[in-house]
């Protein structure tokens, strides 16, 4: 097995991990309420995760990104910080050209509905919101996605900072159950999906 690098990405990057998520949660019921057309599905995809990383956890937090040997991009992690929802408004804006590639006008209020039921239902306590994590199809089964988010959870568990995300399948949740997240119950209001809200307070320091 070639060694893993994980490093934050570089702004040059956001396209090469745009794709990745798109590979990733092309088929995700969540994604799927948000961009239910199947014409070219990957690529609208692509350009919806190019714009909310910019406009998200590049600008407010960290998206780390797992390089093989060679340099190829097997993976991406995207946190928005505890401070991310301020001022998100005007970034979302700004990456409306990308926004219209991925929706089309019409899709747009669709998406943002989604978007904004979900952003009512996370914790009113601080936290870091893991907003995706993808890995490549070439890449998986080799834990890579552990591997990205438990290199942010090591640094929260510093920082003395809680986690939370939203998982939409059993099978993610039984990964994150095992990083130490742990669910606070069904989250509504997205059509053909039923996503779970998960919280992970820091670890306890060792004695």
């Amino acid at each position: 097995m070639s060694q893993i690098t994980i490093t934050p990405a570089r702004g040059d990057e956001l396209p090469a991990a745009a794709a990745v998520l798109a590979e990733a949660f092309e088929a995700d019921p969540m994604l799927v309420a948000i961009v239910p057309e199947q014409d070219r599905r990957r690529e609208r995809l692509t350009h919806l995760f190019h714009a909310t990383l910019a406009a998200g956890p590049f600008a407010t937090g960290t998206i780390d990104v797992a390089h093989d040997e060679e340099g190829s991009l097997l993976g991406v992690a995207a946190w928005e910080g505890p401070d991310g929802q301020r001022g998100a408004l005007g970034r979302l804006v700004g990456q409306t050209p990308l926004f219209v590639r991925a929706l089309g006008w019409r899709g747009i209020p669709r998406a943002f509905s989604v978007f904004a039921r979900l952003e009512r239902q996370r914790p009113r306590s601080p936290h870091w919101y893991l907003t995706e994590v993808g890995v490549a199809e070439r890449a998986r089964g080799r834990g890579v996605g552990a591997q990205l988010i438990s290199t942010h959870l090591h640094a929260l568990d510093g920082m003395r900072q809680s986690a939370y995300l939203e998982s939409s399948t059993p099978v993610n949740r039984r990964l994150y159950r095992r990083l130490g997240f742990e669910e606070v119950g069904p989250l509504t209001g997205v059509p053909g999906a039923r996503p779970v809200g998960m919280l992970r307070h820091p670890a306890p320091r060792p004695s």
